[in-house]
C-alpha cells in the first residue's frame, strides 16, 4: 500500500517538480524560491492535488480490502470443495467395498419386492414385475453359483431347428428361460430353417464359424466363470481373448460399464417388445422382458427408454436380444409375459438357467 501511495505522489508532485525546474532558468534563486504570487498558486495547487490523491488511496485502500475479502473467500470456498471432495471419494471407495448383503439391498431396493424367489446350491433366481407408463414386463435378477447353470441353446441342438422358448427350457429341465439371439429363415428341399445371426457359441464351439461386426452386431454371452461378456468384436482373436462358452448376437449394445451407448439411428424412438441381457456389478444377472404392440396392456419401450430403466436399476453392462414376437420369458414352464404375436414364437437360439 505504501509503495502505491508514493507512485500516486510522484506522479502529482511531478507537474510542480517541472515548474520549479522550468522557472530556474528564467529567474534568479531566490525568486525560484521564493515567488509571491506564483508560490501561492502553486500551492493551492499542491493542496488540491493532495487532497485528491488522498481521496484515490483512501478509494484505493477500500478497494483492495474488498479483493482481499474476496479472495479470502474463494480460498473459502476452495478449501470447503477439497474437503466435500475428499468425502465423496471416501464414500465411493467404501461403497465400492460394500459386502456382498449390502449390495444385494441396494439393488433390491431399487427393483422392488420379488413376487417369486428360486434357490438351489447353484443359482438364485428373484422375479420382478416390471410396471411403466406405457409398458409393462418381467425382470429376472439371477445370482450364478455354478457356472454351468446358465447356458445358450441351440433349438433341438441342430442348426437350421426352431423351437419356443418353452420347449427349450421343457427339453433343458431348466427353470427359466428367455429368447437368445437374432435369427433368419430359408427353405432347403421345402423344409422352412432357422439360422442364429453373427457368431453364436455353444459349449465354447463356434458353430457357424466367426462373423466380424458389422451393422452393429455384437456377441454377448458368458465365459468359462459363468460371467457375462460382450462388445464389437473385428477379429476372432479379440472375442477368444476373452475365454467365452456360449453367446449369441443381435443389436445394438446398450449399456458397457455403466455408460449409455449411443443408438444407432434406424433403431432409434421406436416401440416395440424387448429382451434384455445384462449384469451387475456384483456379476449377478438380469433378464428383462417388455412387452409391446398391444393396446390396452403394453405399448412397448424405445431402446432409449430401456437403457433409462438399466440405468435407474444400477446395471453395469447390457445387451438388447432379439425382440419383437421373439420376446418371451419362462419360469417353471410358464410363459409369464404375453408375446405380441398371441403366442410364442419359434427362434433359433434361448438362454436357460438350470435349477
Amino acid at each position: 500500500m505504501r509503495r502505491i501511495s508514493f507512485i500516486f505522489a510522484v506522479f502529482l508532485l511531478a507537474p510542480l517538480c517541472g515548474l520549479i525546474w522550468g522557472l530556474s532558468g528564467e529567474a534568479s534563486f531566490s525568486q525560484v524560491l521564493f515567488p509571491s504570487e506564483q508560490m501561492i498558486l502553486q500551492t493551492e495547487t499542491l493542496f488540491s492535488n493532495m487532497k485528491q490523491l488522498n481521496e484515490v488511496v483512501s478509494d484505493l485502500q477500500r478497494q483492495i480490502g474488498f479483493i482481499q475479502a474476496s479472495v479470502a473467500e474463494q480460498e473459502r470456498i476452495y478449501r470447503e470443495q477439497q474437503l466435500l471432495i475428499q468425502k465423496l471419494v471416501q464414500k465411493s471407495r467404501q461403497q465400492k467395498t460394500l459386502s456382498d448383503e449390502l449390495y444385494e439391498k441396494e439393488i433390491l431396493a431399487r427393483l422392488g419386492t420379488p413376487f417369486e424367489v428360486f434357490r438351489s446350491n447353484r443359482v438364485e433366481i428373484k422375479l420382478f414385475d416390471l410396471k411403466e407408463k406405457d409398458y409393462k414386463g418381467y425382470i429376472a435378477k439371477v445370482k450364478v453359483f455354478d457356472p454351468e447353470a446358465v447356458q445358450v441353446v441351440l433349438a433341438q441342438d441342430q442348426l437350421g431347428k426352431s423351437e419356443t422358448t418353452s420347449e427349450a427350457v421343457q427339453r433343458k429341465g431348466a427353470v427359466l428361460g428367455i429368447n437368445g439371439g437374432g435369427f433368419y429363415k430359408t427353405y432347403n428341399e421345402g423344409q422352412l430353417q432357422y439360422w442364429p445371426i453373427g457368431t453364436t457359441m455353444i459349449d465354447s464351439e463356434m458353430i457357424t464359424g466367426f462373423s466380424p461386426t458389422h451393422d452393429d452386431l455384437f456377441f454377448t454371452g458368458f465365459d468359462k466363470k459363468g460371467r457375462l461378456i460382450g462388445g464389437l468384436f473385428e477379429e476372432e482373436r479379440e472375442l477368444l481373448a476373452l475365454n467365452p462358452r456360449d453367446g449369441v448376437s443381435f443389436v445394438p449394445v446398450l449399456l458397457k460399464n455403466r455408460e449409455a451407448k449411443e443408438i444407432p439411428e434406424k433403431w432409434r424412438n421406436e416401440k416395440h417388445p424387448r429382451t434384455v441381457l445384462g449384469q451387475y456389478a456384483n456379476g449377478d444377472l438380469i433378464f428383462l422382458v417388455i412387452d409391446g404392440r398391444q393396446p390396452g396392456w403394453s405399448a412397448g419401450a424405445t431402446l432409449e427408454e430401456v437403457q433409462i430403466k438399466l440405468l435407474e436399476l444400477g446395471v453395469v453392462d447390457a445387451y438388447n436380444l432379439d425382440g419383437g414376437g421373439s420376446t418371451t420369458m419362462v419360469y417353471k414352464g410358464k410363459v409369464l409375459n404375453r408375446p405380441s404375436d398371441g403366442k410364442e414364437r419359434r427362434v433359433a437360439t434361448n438362454i436357460v438357467v438350470l435349477p
